[in-house]
């Protein structure tokens, strides 16, 4: 009978053979940089204040309800509010490690000179 040629490995059109595979496993390769240029991709937006968020959507709320959208206005007031609790937040913390700071930085319970002159005249009266 008829005997084919048994074929190994064709190659394929996009340049690529079987040369990556080892035992039915993909080996990795590294990748290549080719248009990063040397750059380091940074793919996340610069984040704002806190203060100008809620000034963003307090006006994107407005206008949303001047246009006559209340649901839109509605979740734009909510996104308002969750960063009118962080700036509230963020002062309450900033007040209080200013508190702890002056606490730090006055001496601690020594007494005046009034509270040891009367400590004083009770020791000389006894």
């Amino acid at each position: 009978m008829f005997q084919r040629k048994l074929r190994r490995f064709r190659r394929r059109s996009n340049g690529r053979d079987h040369s990556s595979h080892e035992n039915g496993y993909m080996q990795a390769r590294p990748r290549s940089n080719s248009f990063s240029n040397n750059q380091i991709r940074n793919n996340f937006r610069q984040t704002q204040s806190a203060e100008k968020l809620l000034e963003k959507y307090n006006v994107l709320a407005k206008e949303a309800m001047s246009s006559g959208d209340k649901t839109l206005g509605e979740n734009y007031l909510q996104h308002a509010d969750h960063f009118m609790r962080i700036i509230v937040d963020k002062n309450k913390n900033r007040d209080q490690n200013k508190v702890n700071i002056i606490e730090k930085t006055t001496p601690d319970n020594k007494p005046s000179s009034e509270d040891s002159n009367i400590n004083r005249e009770d020791v000389t009266k006894s």
